[in-house]
């Protein structure tokens, strides 16, 4: 591979187009979320050993350097390509950038490089049943006892659970927000009991997790003990917006073929799609930048994310109208495409909670 001093975000690109093209990473016929999973474990492998999925990641944790905006070219030209489902291959954004700033060196180097190459899939332990966008009345405890930690609790709506080796997971050490202390957590760990929940798009993409009586060394804690809020509020900024320009890349594809479906009507419906789809991702090519120029991710990608809530379902509620039928009477991809955009302003913070953020934080329009 090509040192990545030597190599701007063009001719990695071009490299990358090449080498994609030369090796077919194609998924095999299948729509069950399993193969999806396979699939995505399959093309991780293949871009590790290959050296791509190791740009743009730190030397420490066995990347080969250069900006975050190496991972973004990456990401979007999976997502084109239809390699990986982009919401799966995505979480690496999150998860992996939360375990290089607060895990312990050693135990960083360890991990990461499992998440990057395949070998393993990781969930997030944050959502409870009574603790969902309001994520600091989590009541799932740790107490600590010698070196470990034992966890009793419930997380909800857990991403992929199932499928997970490990879990980044929020918990209750003390009162209020500097209470709350994070753990990296083995998913095979006795105690936890995993359940996944079918969605009404078909799928059992989330999973309820019981944690009873789990034991937690205290090594795999991440940071301090109380650290926990400000893991949650560095993680969930790359939730709310470095993933998404995967997302956003697929959902062009998505408006290239309800173009090569339906004939172009009258009404500018598609049109007000494509402006929504191009606002977002002007929106997403700042977070990238801003990135790649070492600034810190924080309250404004509540902006990227009610973009994206907004274009996501504008575009599917399209499809409805330009495709009829398509959606209600049979069982297409634009039927669980439109169902899963249901959910665009609930997952990872409601739009109201985005709103509230965009209103408080950034426009100081205060509480009332």
């Amino acid at each position: 591979m090509t040192a990545v001093d030597t190599m701007d975000v063009t001719e990695f690109r071009t490299r990358l187009r090449a080498w994609l093209d030369e090796n077919d990473l194609s998924p095999e016929p299948g729509r069950s979320l399993d193969d999806q999973v396979a699939q995505l474990a399959r093309v991780r492998r293949a871009l590790y050993d290959a050296g791509w999925m190791r740009y743009g990641w730190p030397a420490e944790i066995g990347g080969l350097g250069g900006p975050a905006v190496l991972r973004a070219v990456l990401g979007e030209e999976v997502a084109t390509r239809g390699l990986a489902e982009p919401g799966i291959y995505s979480m690496v954004e999150v998860l992996a950038p939360t375990m290089i700033s607060y895990a312990r060196p050693e135990l960083a180097a360890d991990m990461v490089p499992r998440l990057l190459d395949g070998r393993e899939q990781w969930c997030q332990g944050f959502s409870e049943p009574g603790s969902g966008s309001d994520l600091a009345s989590l009541t799932t405890r740790a107490v600590p006892d010698g070196d470990n930690w034992v966890v009793n609790g419930q997380k909800v709506w857990t991403s992929l659970a199932q499928y997970a080796s490990r879990c980044v997971l929020l918990t209750r050490t003390a009162p209020g927000h500097d209470g709350i202390t994070a753990f990296f957590v083995d998913m095979d760990s006795p105690g936890i009991t995993v359940r996944p929940l079918r969605t009404m798009h078909g799928v059992d993409e989330f999973a309820e997790v019981y944690f009873d009586d789990v034991v937690v060394p205290a090594d795999r804690m991440l940071g301090k003990p109380g650290d926990g809020w400000r893991v949650a509020m560095d993680l969930l900024p790359h939730e709310r917006s470095t993933c998404f320009w995967h997302r956003i890349a697929y959902l062009f594809t998505c408006l290239d073929r309800l173009l090569a479906e339906t004939a172009i009507p009258d009404d500018g419906a598609l049109g007000a799609a494509y402006l929504a789809l191009h606002t977002v991702r002007c929106r997403s090519l700042r977070t990238q930048r801003r990135l790649a120029e070492g600034a810190r991710l924080g309250p404004e990608t509540s902006i990227d994310k009610v973009l994206l809530a907004t274009a996501e379902q504008q575009l599917f509620d399209t499809a409805r109208d330009l495709l009829p039928g398509a959606i209600e009477l049979t069982d297409t991809e634009w039927r669980t495409e439109f169902l899963y955009s249901r959910a665009a302003t609930i997952y990872g913070g409601t739009a109201e909670i985005q709103r509230n953020i965009i209103a408080r934080r950034l426009l100081d329009l205060g509480k009332e």
